[in-house]
């Protein structure tokens, strides 16, 4: 969980630089968004919000993603999305000294606005969206993406629903192909 979450901050061969359950959760990062990117259902997603977003658009669709899993979390799991975002956040202060600054600096505002639990939200989307937006180099339009996923919200639905199942099996077998 914890080399999942560093993934993004973690760059090339860094990865040598961890071990075990970690480096198996940066490779697994590393896979999950490298099918995502290149899967033909996510396409649809990213092109619908590509003419307004532009190069912001993928990172969009997995916010977007992001909270139709915690939206329809009982779907996923039996442990309640509370307790889940709560345990993470815990398990993070016991990995410290593995996580890089960079996302030790993003997490205290993870932590303090529960981002992971209020994806479930339109409006912890927003919050998110708006965030980031603030932290981009180019004008990026990401704080008005809410709109388009209210807009637009059972064709994203469709798309999250049909692919993640398919997400799952192949994160599944990517890990067991790394045993």
């Amino acid at each position: 969980m914890v080399g999942n979450f560093i993934g993004d901050f973690v760059k090339g061969k860094d990865v040598e630089l961890f071990e075990g359950h970690i480096k198996k959760g940066i490779l697994l990062h590393r896979e999950i968004d490298h099918f995502t990117d290149s899967h033909p259902i996510v396409k649809v997603s990213k092109k619908r919000l590509q003419p307004k977003y532009h190069h912001y658009a993928p990172v969009i669709a997995d916010v977007f993603y992001d909270h139709f899993l915690s939206a329809n979390w009982p779907n996923y799991s039996e442990k309640p999305l509370l307790e889940y975002t709560e345990s993470f956040y815990e398990l993070t202060k016991a990995y410290q000294s593995v996580i890089p600054a960079k996302a030790q600096n993003m997490l205290k505002y993870m932590s303090a606005g529960n981002w992971l639990y209020n994806y479930q939200y339109v409006e912890g989307i927003n919050q998110a969206l708006t965030g980031m937006s603030r932290r981009t180099k180019f004008e990026s339009k990401m704080e008005h993406a809410s709109k388009d996923l209210e807009k637009d919200y059972d064709a994203y639905k469709d798309e999250f629903e049909r692919f993640f199942p398919i997400l799952k099996a192949h994160a599944s077998a990517f890990l067991n192909h790394l045993k």
